[in-house]
């Protein structure tokens, strides 16, 4: 299997969140094609992750990742060391690695499961409803751009609302109205100024204030405004939850939208290692065995428009991928194990 060309095809097949239901079909007829048993589990209307699994024996691994991308769609290019575009390394670059992992392994008689999920980018929201199966597998390979560490620990995330609301007036009368946008500025600035906890292993928890919109004209007194927050958590969620809307007092009206809760991993020994400062979909896998967190690619450079994957981290990926497996079908399963330090959300 050529890895960097089926990178390519994967990215060039546009898998927006909400989108992936031609991903999904094309991942659904390759992996049958390559002699799997290939199946898709539906999600949403026309969105279905894609589970495949070798027909000779029952397995004890899964390798997954996601198939859905963040907006823009940008297609393929390369050059003599990259391989360019949309998802080429969160995480359609994993994808290719793990399919051609899963290959050799067979080959050598050794087997894997495949699990592809929609909605990562959003709200994990094929990973929880693979979850609703007990597959049987003790352990779960999730591939993220890690560079090819095995990631010891992985931040979870609070995503929150701030909504609020004013009065509509003529600019040049501001004392006939009330400004939501003013409102929301003072809730922004004091919840900006909480501090936030910290954690020696994993590092601090950070806050983006991602989207704000609201008004109606500049010389309207505007009526509503809102902000999208995300927090990167290192810990349980109760303390900072209470300080937002003791923050945000009577000028916004706070809605938690998603929480997902930070998780560490124990890596192999002789492996290097990372920390992760973004989410994935482990935590709503929880019963698909023991966690690992590793994949080829820079998070730094993911959601980027000039995101990329090195090639030689694409076949690196696939050798240590196979080591990987090996490594836990031999003795050294006791050395893997994973414990939550967030809250069950």
């Amino acid at each position: 299997m050529d890895v960097v060309a089926f990178t390519r095809q994967l990215i060039d097949i546009e898998s927006i969140s909400g989108n992936e239901g031609a991903i999904g079909e094309f991942l659904f007829a390759e992996l049958a094609g390559m002699g799997f048993r290939a199946e898709k589990l539906p999600v949403a209307e026309e969105r279905s992750n894609v589970y495949a699994v070798p027909p000779e024996q029952p397995h004890e691994i899964v390798f997954s990742t996601h198939m859905d991308t963040v907006p823009p769609f940008i297609p393929s290019s390369e050059d003599s060391d990259r391989v360019y575009g949309r998802g080429s390394c969160d995480a359609k670059g994993i994808i290719a690695a793990q399919i051609a992992a899963a290959l050799r392994l067979r080959a050598q008689g050794k087997y894997v499961g495949l699990l592809f999920l929609v909605g990562e980018e959003r709200d994990s929201l094929g990973a929880k409803v693979a979850n609703h199966r007990r597959p049987g597998c003790k352990f779960l390979i999730n591939g993220e751009p890690t560079e090819n560490r095995l990631a010891i620990a992985s931040k979870g995330a609070l995503r929150v609302e701030l909504i609020a609301r004013g009065h509509m007036a003529h600019s040049a009368y501001p004392e006939l109205g009330e400004s939501a946008i003013d409102k929301l500025l003072d809730a922004l600035a004091r919840i900006r100024k909480i501090k936030l906890p910290s954690d020696p292993e994993i590092g601090p928890c950070t806050l983006n204030v991602g989207m704000i919109t609201g008004g109606r004209a500049p010389n309207v007194i505007a009526d509503y405004a809102k902000a999208e927050l995300l927090f990167r958590m290192i810990g349980p969620f109760e303390q900072l939850r209470r300080q937002i809307v003791e923050a945000a007092g009577k000028m916004a009206e706070v809605r938690f939208v998603l929480e997902i809760p930070s998780i560490r991993l124990r890596a192999l020994h002789g492996l290097p290692s990372m920390v992760a400062s973004f989410t994935t979909d482990i935590p709503a896998l929880s019963n698909w065995g023991q966690p690992l967190l590793v994949g080829p690619g820079s998070i730094h450079v993911a959601h980027t428009e000039g995101e990329y994957v090195e090639k030689k981290q694409l076949t690196d990926a696939v050798d240590l991928y196979c080591s990987i497996v090996e490594r836990l079908l031999g003795r050294e399963k006791q050395e893997i194990g994973f414990e939550s330090v967030g809250t069950e959300n």
